[in-house]
């Protein structure tokens, strides 16, 4: 069956006046000629994003969407409207969000990450900016201390609001956040606690000395490209450190202090650098 609001693979079956059919083996749709560059054969399979174009008509297009349904993605509002808003999802179709599934007012140009599913009524692909109530409750498959990618969502008063590998809803809090989060930022994080009614906690630091090791094998990379000299030290401003190495300073001192143990840096209030070894 053809997906709306989704990738499928699909037959050339024919050609006519207005672009190329596609067929799944059992229904066919359109792939006019203006929604693809590339020389295609009747015969082959193509790639093709599927949706309901502004006639009400199901079409394809070779276009590559921004996302797809049961996508969480950042999107740009292009126009807004006082039933709802229009964000560019890359294709020849924009995607409505619907005033009602706005978590606040959207403004022309500016970005929000929002869940794509199909509209229950017309099958048309749509957007909601109120994402948590699309996350999955219970993280059945998660552990505190595994590493997650997330989808950072918006900022709240506790911190940052965040998608956890595209399922579940997180929070990292603000005081454990060394620099700047921006809506649509994707992000290796660990879980660091759940909760009993499910809420998950979320750090940007790893737990444990393994960390640690890793932060010692990135310090002397970063060294051997710069000529040895870091102007990072045991004083330094804990936001330089995190832009320098996404790490807090608590990290980067126990890494440092690990590496100065093992005779391989100098450390310094405001610079680190390499020891010079002596030849044999």
């Amino acid at each position: 069956m053809i997906q709306i609001g989704e990738y499928n693979t699909l037959r050339i079956a024919g050609k006519n006046k207005d672009g190329l059919s596609l067929s799944d083996g059992k229904s066919e749709i359109l792939l006019p000629y203006d929604n693809f560059k590339e020389a295609l054969e009747i015969g082959n399979n193509v790639e093709v994003f599927v949706y309901i174009n502004k006639t009400d008509d199901l079409v394809a297009t070779t276009k590559k969407a921004y996302g797809q349904c049961g996508d969480y993605v950042l999107l740009q509002c292009i126009d807004e409207h006082t039933d709802g808003a229009y964000l560019d999802l890359g294709i020849e179709k924009d995607v409505f969000v619907p005033k009602k599934e706005q978590k606040r007012p959207m403004i022309k140009g500016e970005s929000y990450v929002v869940y794509l599913y199909l509209d229950e009524l017309n099958r048309k692909l749509v957007a909601s900016s109120k994402v948590d109530k699309f996350a999955i409750e219970q993280a059945e498959d998660l552990e505190e201390g595994d590493e997650v990618q997330v989808l950072i969502c918006d900022k709240s008063d506790l911190g940052y609001n965040a998608i956890i590998d595209q399922k579940y809803m997180g929070l990292l809090y603000h005081n454990e956040i060394f620099g700047l989060l921006m809506p649509g930022d994707e992000r290796r994080a660990w879980v660091k606690k759940i909760r009993v009614d499910g809420h998950i906690d979320l750090t940007l630091q790893a737990s444990g000395y393994g960390h640690v090791l890793d932060t010692k094998d990135v310090i002397l990379e970063a060294l051997a490209q710069n000529k040895g000299v870091i102007a990072l030290g045991d004083k330094s401003n804990p936001d330089d450190i995190y832009a320098a190495f996404e790490i807090s300073k608590s990290v980067f001192k126990k890494a440092i202090g690990a590496l100065y143990k093992e005779r391989k840096i100098v450390v310094g209030d405001y610079e680190i650098s390499l020891v010079e070894q002596s030849g044999d």
